[in-house]
């Protein structure tokens, strides 16, 4: 999954030089209807040339030539004598070369005319833009209710010409039947200029058959949210388990432009975390505290999980299934699937990105609950008033509803203050630990 994601720019280049097939950039995990038109979903950073791991250039080779079986057991045997320290070497690179290129992107954001008081997040989506979007058809963007969200989407105009909306219905529309009239019919026009765009049809068949891959996609997703971190022995240490994670938030994007693969390599990262905790390979985490840390899709220190593990404990990210990305699509041969994604779409959008302060506060405290982590970090982004706003009244619920304990910490750009995250984190954690 790491060498897909890092490998990107000569996949994509591929398929659209070679296949002639449509490039659609796409943020906050909504690919699937340009993987059901037979165009490729792209977020934008995949595009940029990344430094690749040998050892993970060695081990996507081992994987093409012997299958993921033998592999298997050449890591296995490589384990035990300890020779190179796969794991954590490897995500650690892959997780450091990303966050490096994002902060080249925000820098290249920070340079153009945009608002100063916009998030960590959108500057960089807009620096991707700028560095890459002359390799992009088409732009497919879900107009949320977060004002800053959708002066970016406005600002891309000029970088991608060729947008195309899927608009959410105004939270001030008290007709449900109305919203979901809305809904479908925003979503039948985005598929029109899709099809424009490709000169492909999208049937129910298709739609259906890439729901299904998601779904399956989010089933294993949330095994590995709910059941392997949930155990007192993880498969490795926490800090690499935190970064499969992260890997995970990112690529969710856009299935790394392959859903049937990346479907096939989530379930082999679950196959192989479940092998190491039944062999007990990996290490007992039984007295650290698991720690939810959200969000981190608009901008995050990537030091933190490390910094957490230093002190003790271990980190949670699961954005997504906090804001209800990953609830699954009705598919039956009954169904309509554009009114099911519709409906996907307005429960998302009721709990999530740009939702109400009430709506937004309650998907925490649900995820924070399902989850039986020990204590919340909240990342107060800058620039981002749509979370920012709730993270007072939700300390207090917090506290009072499920008896957490909870912290804020300041994220403005990767890189900066971590010595002063780490000493506001040390008594924290130290508390939980007692």
């Amino acid at each position: 999954m790491a060498f897909n994601f890092l490998s990107g720019r000569d996949y994509l280049r591929r398929k659209k030089l070679r296949e002639r097939k449509k490039l659609v950039s796409v943020a906050l995990g909504f690919p699937d209807l340009v993987f059901a038109v037979g165009a490729i979903p792209v977020f934008p950073i995949r595009m940029e040339s990344f430094k690749i791991n040998t050892y993970l250039t060695a081990l996507n080779s081992a994987t093409s030539v012997l299958g993921w079986g033998l592999t298997s057991k050449v890591l296995d045997f490589a384990r035990q004598f300890d020779v190179f320290k796969l794991v954590d070497k490897i995500l650690e690179d892959v997780v450091s070369s990303i966050n490096e290129k994002y902060n080249e992107l925000y820098d290249l954001g920070v340079q153009e005319d945009l608002a100063e008081e916009l998030c960590y997040g959108v500057k960089a989506l807009y620096g991707m833009h700028k560095s890459k979007g002359k390799n992009v058809d088409a732009n497919l963007n879900f107009a949320m209710r977060c004002g800053e969200w959708n002066k970016l989407s406005e600002s891309l105009k000029l970088l991608v010409p060729n947008q195309i909306w899927v608009d959410i219905p105004s939270k001030e529309l008290n007709n449900e039947d109305l919203a979901l009239e809305q809904m479908v019919n925003n979503i039948k026009n985005a598929i029109e200029k899709l099809e424009a765009l490709t000169g492909n049809f999208i049937s129910d068949n298709s739609l259906q058959k890439q729901f299904r891959i998601g779904n399956q996609v989010k089933r294993f997703y949330k095994t590995i949210l709910y059941e392997i971190s949930a155990s007192d022995f993880y498969p490795c240490n926490p800090a690499t388990f935190a970064e499969i994670l992260a890997l995970l938030t990112i690529t969710f994007q856009d299935y790394n432009s392959n859903p049937q693969r990346y479907l096939e390599n989530i379930s082999q990262i679950v196959k192989e975390m479940r092998k190491r905790i039944n062999k007990k390979v990996g290490m007992d985490t039984s007295n650290m505290p698991r720690l939810l840390f959200s969000p981190i899709y608009a901008g995050y220190e990537p030091e933190i999980h490390e910094i957490i593990y230093e002190l003790g404990g271990r980190t949670i990210y699961a954005d997504w299934d906090i804001l209800g990305l990953l609830e699954e699509i009705p598919v039956s041969q009954n169904s309509d699937p554009i009114e099911e994604y519709a409906k996907f779409l307005l429960n998302a959008s009721k709990k999530g990105i740009g939702c109400d302060d009430q709506n937004m506060t309650d998907s925490y405290l649900t995820s924070a609950k399902n989850l039986e982590i020990d204590g919340l970090i909240f990342n107060q982004v800058f620039g981002c008033p749509s979370i920012s706003s709730i993270y007072n009244n939700l300390m207090l619920k917090i506290k009072r509803e499920l008896d957490l304990p909870a912290t804020v910490i300041t994220f403005k750009k990767i890189g900066e203050n971590v010595d002063e995250v780490k000493s506001n984190l040390r008594p924290f954690i130290e508390k939980l630990r007692i």
